[in-house]
């Protein structure tokens, strides 16, 4: 469904975007209504206040839910049962033991990042956490403390590669409406994102990690915490097979064996990303028959469907029958439901915003005041990801309203990379509730919707603000 034409004023509009947001914070964190059933009440009384005729309203409500949940379900289900699998053949703890090892315990926060910095660069956000996560628990159960020293480390590095660094496709689409050179922008990125990494993320984990205490989740690996989480409401049957299975596993896998798993979906996700770059930039032709395989094998859903296959060749079936490994399988997804449910109705949310004309009125009233180019950039881009949610339509739809400027004044591929790095840094802050990644976040790491906000909302505008404030200092000596 595309978005209709506004049905009021600019003013208006954003007057319902924040009650919209105010009475979705007062369901949920107030009166203690479950997020799921707020988010879609308030998707539907936002799409009729807003306007959007009342025959496509159910229209706009499932677009927006079905359009989030098939890229998260297939990629949050796959991820998950890899994680259970690495978790209960001890895969998770020789990975945790080894990067320990290498780089000490007070810099076990800081490898996770790099290491989520590096798997990050071909790898979207939501995929790259959803394999990280046993290692971050792992690691966390290990140290104790609060989870935010180690899942914001890494986190924070998968968000900065995915806004920042090509062939992600926010940058790649801004830079090309843009006219900008990408190998530019890549490597303008790559500096950009490690240091704004360091500093708006590694840095902040630490005195958030201080100041608030996030248990270890034990939502989807329940055995951490002594195994009577996981088998709630499980019958006696398939908790004996899956504790059987954990009790005879005599030796855990190699270090050398659990990285080529995790290897395994890099490179076949790089096939995808790196081509398709390739493709949009003209340097390979659409439609070659080898190109469009490596892409299918290097679709996220795919890549994780091929990795859980062989994780389940060379991890599940090594010291138990396919049936026992099944019964883990099977127990890995029933707690993730919730997860999935509530981040396709945070997408709802935002294609509902989108869709209503809200930070289109919004960007259109700023692109004309004036400001220098640079900071323009940043608050349409702003404007759009507080709007609607949607970091990488942030980034597309903002260098498509400043792209005739960029023409008019005729600037370099440097400045033009400056510029996408604005545009990214100002689709990064300011996560909330209409971002289906809060909800993402807040789920996996089984946070309430306050300290989400006062953690990874924080984080991640720490994180984009850093961005601005380097490119602007570029910008000025340029």
């Amino acid at each position: 469904m595309e978005a209709i034409e506004p049905a009021y004023g600019t003013t208006v509009l954003l007057l319902i975007a924040v009650g919209a947001v105010a009475l979705l914070l007062f369901l949920i964190m107030k009166l203690k209504l479950h997020a799921f059933v707020s988010l879609v009440l308030v998707s539907a009384l936002t799409a009729v206040v807003a306007g959007i005729p009342l025959a496509d309203v159910p229209t706009a409500l499932l677009d927006g839910f079905g359009g989030t949940i098939g890229a998260v379900a297939l990629l949050v289900g796959f991820g998950v049962m890899l994680g259970r699998l690495l978790e209960v053949t001890g895969g998770a703890q020789v990975l945790a033991d080894t990067l320990v090892g290498r780089f000490g315990e007070h810099r076990a926060p800081f490898a996770l990042g790099v290491a989520a910095l590096i798997f990050g660069f071909p790898i979207f956000f939501d995929a790259g956490l959803v394999v990280f996560l046993p290692i971050i628990i792992t690691v966390a159960r290990r140290f104790g403390g609060s989870v935010l020293y180690y899942a914001l480390p890494a986190a924070g590095a998968f968000a900065a590669m995915h806004a920042l660094v090509p062939p992600h496709p926010g940058p790649v689409a801004a830079g090309d409406a843009l006219g900008g050179d990408i190998g530019m922008i890549l490597l303008v990125g790559v500096p950009m994102a490690v240091v704004s990494w360091y500093v708006g993320a590694y840095l902040v984990s630490r005195v958030l990690g201080a100041r608030i205490d996030v248990p270890v989740p034990s939502l989807l690996f329940g055995e951490m915490n002594g195994g009577t989480a996981s088998r709630a409401g499980e019958g006696p049957g398939a908790a004996s097979a899956a504790g059987s299975a954990t009790a005879r596993t005599a030796t855990p896998p190699t270090f050398g064996t659990v990285l080529g798993l995790l290897l395994l979906p890099l490179v076949l996700i790089s096939f995808n990303t790196v081509l398709t770059t390739l493709v949009t930039t003209g340097a390979l032709a659409e439609g070659t028959g080898w190109v469009e395989l490596l892409q299918l094998l290097g679709n996220t859903p795919i890549a994780l469907l091929i990795t859980l296959l062989v994780a389940i060749v060379v991890l599940g079936t090594r010291d138990r029958s396919l049936a026992d490994t099944s019964a883990i399988l099977d127990k890995a997804l029933a707690p993730i439901c919730s997860i999935i449910l509530i981040t396709g109705a945070g997408g709802m949310f935002g294609f509902v915003l989108r869709t209503s004309g809200i930070g289109e009125a919004l960007t259109s009233s700023l692109s004309g005041v004036g400001l220098p180019l640079i900071l323009q950039a940043f608050l349409i881009a702003t404007a759009l990801r507080v709007a609607q949610g949607s970091a990488t339509v942030a980034l597309t739809t903002t260098a498509g309203l400043i792209a005739a400027q960029v023409e008019q004044v005729g600037l370099g591929d440097f400045q033009i990379a400056l510029l996408v790095m604005a545009i990214a840094a100002g689709a990064t802050v300011l996560s909330h509730v209409n971002d289906s990644g809060f909800w993402l976040v807040s789920r996996f790491f089984e946070m309430d919707e306050k300290t989400t906000l006062k953690t990874w909302t924080v984080m991640e505008t720490t994180l984009g603000s850093t961005v601005f404030v380097i490119a602007s200092l570029l910008w000025l000596v340029t």
